[in-house]
């Protein structure tokens, strides 16, 4: 289902607005072609300093919510997701919900289900495939072979309520499978606790149909933050600092004379986004042109199923602290 969001046409509320679900509604009061109803939140306190900050209403309980809008954004905790969703999915209204998409695979698949039942348009929070690197990265990529990320920063209090596998990691294996046109056949990984009693390190490696392979590694207890993904494909090795917002290439080049060819490199100097303003963008796309958003349901039940895979090789492996 389509909405003509011409003129503001597009009503849309946010469900949550805790740290992350504060910049939803800050970004939608900004968008000339979106029209921000309101915010409901658990804590009312927040609602209302959330509200006046981006000129909107608070929003009493969920009925009023459904009463007035064409979309939302839902940002509450993942085991929430489900029922948080639901009442939107299930009378068509489009729905952004934050990553991952649940906290099971057969709640993600339910919610999948509804949105597809009743014709609503889901989009997956998965920001970072709207990081101008990644963007840049993936038009460069062909055939990978090999593939490398690391992801690892310092502890955040915040985050503590959910592993390193589904706070971090799962960012780089949805890039890793936007990016290999294959099915992983086989997963291994081991991580530790370390301040949480959840899994605050981990490493997994993932192999795939078409032979590729990725290594991928997430931490929440490093000293310096390294955010980067390698890859290699035939002819080319491409390195992408998220940080700096630099790709480096390097790739053969014929040298007359020579007995094998030298090696030109390149850095490139990626023009910088916000990419959580051109998630909403994409969202509004989609609405307005009835087409799948970038990071669909399925796109996002597929990340979830992997990261929970990664999980349980973590736990069968014994190492945890």
């Amino acid at each position: 289902m389509s909405v003509d969001i011409a003129g503001g046409g597009l009503r849309v509320a946010v469900i949550g607005v805790g740290y992350l679900g504060r910049f939803h509604a800050l970004i939608y009061s900004r968008m000339p072609e979106v029209e921000l109803v309101g915010v409901l939140d658990a804590d009312p306190e927040r609602a209302h300093a959330v509200a006046a900050e981006a000129g909107c209403a608070v929003l009493p309980d969920i009925d009023a919510v459904l009463g007035w809008v064409d979309a939302v954004s839902v940002v509450v905790p993942t085991t929430a997701h489900l029922t948080a969703a639901e009442p939107f999915l299930s009378r068509g209204i489009h729905v952004l919900l934050e990553k991952p998409i649940a906290a099971t695979r057969a709640e993600g698949a339910e919610i999948v289900r509804l949105a597809q039942a009743h014709g609503a348009i889901l989009q997956i929070g998965h920001v970072e495939r709207f990081n101008a690197g990644v963007m840049a990265l993936a038009r460069r990529i062909r055939s990978p072979l090999y593939l490398e990320a690391q992801r690892m920063g310092g502890f955040v209090e915040r985050a503590t309520d959910v592993d390193v596998v589904s706070d971090l990691m799962i960012h780089d294996i949805d890039i890793i499978l936007s990016l290999v046109d294959a099915e992983i056949r086989h997963i291994s990984a081991v991580g530790a606790s370390i301040l949480t009693e959840h899994v605050d390190i981990a490493n997994a490696r993932l192999e795939f149909a078409n032979g590729a392979v990725a290594n991928v590694v997430a931490s929440r207890v490093s000293d310096q933050t390294t955010r980067r993904i390698r890859v290699f494909q035939p002819g080319m090795y491409l390195s992408l600092d998220f940080v700096k917002q630099t790709i480096d290439l390097a790739e053969p080049r014929l040298v007359d004379g020579a007995a094998r060819p030298g090696i030109t490199r390149e850095r490139i100097q990626v023009d910088p986004i916000k990419p959580l303003d051109l998630e909403l963008a994409e969202f509004a796309r989609a609405i307005r042109e009835g087409t799948p958003p970038l990071v669909d349901g399925r796109i996002g039940l597929k990340a979830l199923e992997v990261a929970l895979e990664v999980r349980d090789r973590i736990a069968e492996s014994g190492v945890r602290s």
